[in-house]
């Protein structure tokens, strides 16, 4: 997934079918189960200090948070390929860093906007500091970004490769 600007975002034709899947859910049977929990917890009488009226109702306003963030990314998603594997970092990469120098401080993370994160790997912003710092680098490389103290601190890029979900 590569977000591009602030309306178009890139995604590969499978995480347009994952968020489209999720859409779909949201918009059906998870829509007509919340709106089940909220009339059986009216039933249970007293609005104004039903818990379970409240709760539901919340959950409601997430879900449907969710729906429209969801309805706008694909309705401004571009559909294309997985980035090239030629060792450019790239929107869509699984990218391993060594912080100042030390090869042996890494981090590995997944270059993409937040819709695409996943509790399998961390996952950076291009629009981040460090997301804009590595963005077109070449493996080998060095990379520089700011701090949030305003500093810079320095990383070499070790891998980039296409991210596979």
């Amino acid at each position: 997934m590569t977000q591009t600007s602030e309306n178009v975002t890139w995604l590969t034709q499978e995480a347009y079918n994952k968020l489209k899947d999720e859409l779909e859910h949201l918009t059906g049977p998870a829509r007509t189960e919340i709106a089940a929990k909220i009339a059986a917890a009216r039933e249970e009488g007293d609005l104004r200090e039903n818990g379970g009226y409240h709760a539901a109702k919340e959950e409601q306003g997430k879900q449907e948070l969710r729906v429209r963030q969801l309805t706008q990314l694909l309705e401004n998603a571009k559909v294309g390929e997985a980035p090239a594997a030629n060792g450019a970092v790239a929107p869509g990469m699984v990218v391993t860093i060594a912080f100042d120098g030390d090869e042996d401080d890494t981090l590995t993370f997944l270059l993409a906007s937040r819709e695409y994160a996943s509790a399998d790997i961390e996952t950076y912003s291009p629009q981040s500091p460090l997301g804009r710092g590595v963005s077109d680098k070449r493996v080998g490389s060095e990379a520089q970004y700011e701090l949030p103290n305003g500093k810079l601190a320095s990383v070499k890029i070790l891998k980039a490769v296409p991210y596979q979900s």
